[in-house]
């Protein structure tokens, strides 16, 4: 049973934390560290992993950046790698739930395949936590075939195209020496692209694993980042940068020109370097996707 650490980020989460650590507490695999890393909070949110690491000192760590700062969510995930023990790493997010077996189906996945750094599943987007008038509980569908290896880089076009569905920091687990290799998290991303960023790092590096669970419940809120982006209407400005990222990392990383994933990335380019000639043409490529999601969705029958 090797050692798993769990690393839970926060800024100001005292409304669900302790519901995030019951969870890891509430595992039915029992050989985990965890490490509540504190992103400068002003709530009481500081006071209850202060507490919970005095309770249970050499299982529970509390950790901070210097003066008790606000450093973002990627320096503050590699606060928690950089002071991690376990031979596996898995993020929760401090306003997600982990159902009881997330880490012991995760370990024994990466340790019944050796030459996966990462693995993911399905997630269930969770609104019904409030009340009953809520929209109803679903999960994405995953894009791809369950109980699979994936070699890099084959996973990446896919998920630049959005054909399949984006692997989640609650969701996923990893071996802590594939996050090492890759430098974590970049820390120059703040917002809605932290996250892709990272998984493009690691879906080039290392073969995944896609298991058909669920073992997360990926709360739906008015305050998540995700919904404050989603106001904003960050998704394209934000996207961007990102995808000026991916083609920067991929020529450091020498990967060849005419790949699947060079391929998917001009095209998710093409609308940004020719704004004019797409707003042209996007309405007829929206009749052809469509047409073709037809007959994809007929031969399929």
């Amino acid at each position: 049973m090797p050692l798993v650490t769990v690393i839970i980020i926060f800024f100001n989460a005292e409304r669900f934390l302790e519901e995030a650590i019951n969870s890891v507490f509430d595992q039915t695999y029992h050989n985990w560290e965890l490490l509540l890393v504190d992103d400068g909070s002003s709530d009481g949110s500081t006071a209850v992993a202060l507490e919970l690491a005095h309770r249970h000192p050499g299982r529970v760590r509390y950790l901070e950046h210097p003066t008790h700062a606000n450093r973002g969510m990627s320096a503050t995930r590699n606060l928690g790698i950089r002071n991690a023990h376990g031979k596996y790493l898995s993020f929760l997010d401090a306003d997600d739930v982990w159902l009881p077996e997330k880490l012991s189906k995760q370990t024994a996945l990466l340790e019944r395949h050796p030459q996966a750094g990462m693995t993911y599943g399905r997630a269930l987007i969770w609104s019904s936590w409030t009340d009953e008038t809520s929209p109803r509980d679903h999960m994405l569908p995953l894009g791809v075939p369950a109980e699979i290896l994936i070699s890099p880089p084959n996973l990446l076009p896919q998920l630049l195209r959005n054909k399949v569905q984006s692997p989640m920091t609650s969701n996923a687990m990893f071996r802590r020496a594939l996050l090492e290799r890759i430098g974590g998290f970049e820390e120059a991303f703040k917002g809605m692209y932290e996250d892709q960023v990272f998984f493009s790092k690691v879906e080039l590096h290392t073969a995944v694993y896609v298991s058909g669970s669920c073992l997360v419940k990926y709360r739906q809120h008015a305050t998540s980042c995700s919904a404050l982006s989603a106001r904003a209407g960050s998704f394209r400005s934000e996207r961007w940068p990102f995808l000026q990222w991916l083609s920067c990392y991929l020529d450091s990383m020498q990967v060849p020109v005419d790949t699947a994933v060079h391929r998917a990335l001009r095209r998710e380019l093409w609308p940004y370097r020719h704004p004019r000639i797409n707003v042209l043409i996007s309405p007829i490529v929206e009749i052809i996707e469509r047409a073709r999601a037809f007959v994809a969705n007929r031969e399929a029958r």
